[in-house]
């Protein structure tokens, strides 16, 4: 009798052995779909306190901005489709996206747009620095989720890293130039430029460090990958 309770025990705990090896994948992935989808979302909301603020906004915003004016489309739709179109130019730099890259591009702009549609503009100096600073911050939180969930980078950030590639050029003058260039042409268009984008561009790098070390995502126990990684780091954090 003592035996066959013994061999039960052992039966159940090699069974519950087996449950624990098989669900641990699983609970990885939900983590990092979830730091994923709720860092693209973060990205939007916080790119839409920027645009309350009134006092600068992200390169690219910049751009988006000023098409968004001329076009009478709203800034998250301009994002999306500016987003559809860098998407296009990985072809030819060989870029492969991931579930992150293609999600970056249909979830931020959508995410700012609800964003914008609930939050007024911020009026008085308090109120539009409080804006500016908890967009610049929130954004460096939102980058280090998405980033450290490991799902490929984001469109724009895959130009870049992809420019790097096929011109030898260090990913600090490629990310300088383009910026540059997006900047220059969003503010011709009539895009925000001000503190808050001298802010970003100081900051941003510093602040995505920081939370890609609070977000980061152990491997799991088997160290497999579960969805195959883009490496993104190169092209957001260096400046």
């Amino acid at each position: 009798m003592r035996q066959a309770t013994t061999t039960t025990q052992g039966d159940l705990l090699s069974r519950q052995s087996r449950r624990n090896r098989q669900s641990g994948p699983t609970r990885h992935l939900a983590r990092r779909l979830t730091q994923l989808y709720g860092g693209l979302v973060l990205y939007g909301a916080s790119s839409a306190l920027l645009v309350r603020s009134g006092l600068g906004l992200e390169p690219w915003n910049v751009l988006h901005q000023g098409l968004a004016e001329h076009t009478g489309l709203s800034m998250g739709v301009v994002l999306t489709i500016v987003g559809a179109m860098v998407l296009l130019l990985w072809i030819p730099l060989r870029q492969r996206p991931g579930l992150g890259t293609v999600s970056n591009v249909l979830v931020i702009g959508a995410a700012m747009d609800a964003t914008l549609s609930v939050v007024p503009d911020a009026h008085g100096w308090t109120p539009r620095i409080a804006a500016m600073v908890a967009g610049i911050v929130l954004n460096g939180a939102a980058t280090g989720l998405y980033i450290a969930a490991r799902f490929g980078p984001g469109p724009r950030d895959g130009l870049m890293t992809g420019l790097n590639r096929r011109t030898g050029l260090s990913v600090r003058l490629v990310r300088t130039a383009v910026e540059i260039t997006v900047v220059v042409t969003g503010f011709a268009l009539g895009g925000t430029v001000g503190l808050g984008t001298l802010l970003y561009a100081v900051s941003i790098g510093p602040l995505a460090q920081v939370f890609l070390r609070v977000f980061a995502v152990p491997p799991t126990p088997d160290g497999s990958t579960v969805v195959a990684a883009g490496r993104p780091r190169r092209a957001i954090l260096r400046r």
